[in-house]
């Protein structure tokens, strides 16, 4: 870990902070303090920290109550209980909670140092995992159950070799979804190629997918393998099927039945197991039925059909992925991860998103270009994106107002009561059973 780690001193002893502030920063760490945890926990969502050093005994909100209210509204910081009636009881009950060690008073400054490397580097191994783990997912990132649905089908799927037809709206992420069936298919280390049938001239495209012999017309100096055969054991994905020439759907026809290739200026056809995935994000049997698409064809592609929800469908996706594009292009850019202001996230969470994932990726993006702050306010967002969340606030749709409404008021439960569910359900005056619910369905755990 490159950046110096940010440490909370929570201790209503202002002699305590005062120590452990000049005992920390000149151990390399960055240092803020808060009298008591109710104070804490405001710093803690407006400032981003690794670790927290906190007192089991102070006014306002005590120290167990800080930890259960941190872990309530999912804070990820790493707690370390101080106290000075120490016990094993009281320390068992600390790391039960989900504190990471505690410190007795009184202690050694080596001591302090001591238990916060250590935590350090268990905050280095985490982040390296979670580093490894989204690099494994790539963009795939989710957390609703429509998604979890279709990577349930892609890990049934993938294992076979038959063509898989993939629909969804632009930006949803299809091609994402195809390279996770290529790498779950047990030939991961075969090649992956990626072809948008309407970004190549069709006089061109043949040439591309099948390739053609030295001479076969004019401009063909040299033998070229198409991506059929250069895919060959591995995965051919072909974006925007629907933009494929009628003449050309025969070809790819015969290849899917026959699994045999013939150059162009050929006739000799070659073998190959090169399996299929098209997508698209329009409607095929439309296009079928207009004559743009062979029927065939259609049904070949089509022997298994994944299909990817919009964005807008799935709003337990926003904040993970914002999230995620957050942390990502902060790091590549060198700079500290900063943190939404939850106001920003649920305005995310309202808009409409019509260019689906790739469209929230560029805006958080755009975002970052123009806010270097360690926190992102509403002010820091385009116009636009806040424009049309007052819009839809005017909107008189009760279909569209009732979840708005009820994630906003679970919201407000849960930070009045410090993260504390069965306070929170007696306030919105529902059983702990549909709260928990709730909060599984809209994401806010």
């Amino acid at each position: 870990m490159s950046e110096a780690l940010r440490i909370l001193v929570v201790d209503d002893e202002s002699a305590m902070r005062h120590m452990l502030r000049l005992l920390l920063e000149r151990a390399g760490y960055v240092v803020s303090e808060a009298e008591h945890g109710r104070q804490a926990l405001e710093h803690l969502q407006n400032t981003p920290c690794d670790i927290a050093l906190c007192d089991v005994r102070m006014p306002e909100l005590g120290g167990l109550e800080f930890l259960d209210a941190v872990r309530g509204l999912g804070l990820p910081v790493t707690l370390i209980m101080m106290t000075a009636y120490g016990s094993v009881d009281q320390a068992l009950e600390c790391m039960k909670r989900g504190a990471y060690d505690y410190l007795s008073k009184p202690f050694k400054p080596d001591e302090v140092v001591l238990t916060l490397k250590k935590a350090q580097e268990r905050l280095g191994l985490q982040r390296e995992n979670l580093s490894l783990r989204r690099q494994l997912k790539g963009d795939l990132v989710y957390a609703s159950q429509a998604m979890a649905q279709v990577m349930g089908l892609v890990e049934r799927v993938a294992p076979a070799g038959s063509p898989v037809l993939v629909r969804g709206e632009t930006g949803t992420g299809k091609e994402l979804v195809a390279r996770a069936l290529h790498e779950r298919s047990g030939r991961p280390l075969e090649r992956f190629f990626a072809l948008n049938c309407g970004a190549i001239p069709a006089g061109l495209l043949e040439s591309e997918l099948f390739g053609h012999a030295r001479g076969s017309f004019t401009g063909a100096e040299r033998e070229r393998d198409g991506l059929f055969l250069a895919a060959d054991g591995g995965t051919l994905f072909l974006d925007e099927i629907a933009e494929l020439p009628l003449e050309l759907q025969p070809k790819l026809l015969r290849v899917l039945q026959d699994g045999e290739v013939r150059r162009i200026g050929e006739t000799r056809s070659r073998r190959v197991q090169t399996r299929v995935i098209a997508a698209t994000a329009v409607d095929l049997k439309q296009a079928v039925s207009d004559g743009r698409f062979r029927e065939d064809l259609y049904y070949r592609l089509n022997v298994v059909e994944l299909i990817i929800p919009a964005l807008r469908e799935r709003r337990e996706d926003i904040r993970p992925l914002a999230d995620h594009f957050l942390e990502r292009i902060a790091r590549r850019e060198g700079r500290t991860v900063p943190r939404f202001a939850p106001a920003c996230l649920e305005l995310l969470e309202n808009h409409s998103w019509p260019g689906n994932v790739r469209e929230l990726a560029n805006f958080i993006e755009r975002t970052l270009i123009f806010c270097r702050a360690p926190r992102i306010e509403l002010a820091d967002l385009s116009w636009d994106i806040r424009r049309e969340n007052r819009d839809a606030a005017a909107s008189l749709s009760l279909k569209e107002a009732v979840p708005r409404m009820e994630r906003e008021f679970i919201r407000k439960a849960l930070a009045r009561t410090n993260g504390n569910r069965t306070q929170a359900a007696q306030l919105l005056d529902i059983s702990l059973r549909a709260l928990i619910y709730k909060i599984k369905e809209y994401g806010l755990d």
